[in-house]
């Protein structure tokens, strides 16, 4: 079992800055794929950012500019910085991780999820 354990969100301000971060653990070989997914009140989940073990970063059109991912491949760990946030930018964001197991097979979890709510 591979469980990732997110932490940051919040409230904020429009135009303000939060970062969240999602550490991994468990029976983890390795991990290709962490990024964040968000889901506003009636929406569906929609990837937001998404970092690749090569390095391939892709970005959701709406963020771009705004959030940075990045990743400690090391710790397992992945990072998600947001600036200039807008009201629209409220919603649940997971974490996600896609990989390999130590004792084989692939993995895919997702984190808890933690609300960030920007106020107008």
């Amino acid at each position: 079992q591979v469980q990732l354990v997110e932490s940051g969100g919040g409230l904020v301000q429009a135009g303000g800055s939060l970062g969240l971060s999602c550490a991994a653990s468990g029976r983890i070989f390795s991990i290709n794929a962490m990024g964040w997914y968000r889901q506003a009140p009636g929406k569906q989940r929609e990837l937001v950012a998404v970092s690749t073990r090569a390095g391939r970063i892709n970005y959701a059109d709406s963020v771009k500019g705004r959030f940075t991912i990045s990743r400690d491949n090391a710790k397992n760990t992945v990072y998600l910085q947001m600036n200039s946030l807008k009201p629209e930018d409220t919603a649940v964001y997971y974490c996600n991780a896609q990989g390999a197991r130590l004792l084989g097979g692939i993995f895919e979890s997702w984190g808890q999820g933690t609300q960030v709510t920007v106020s107008s």
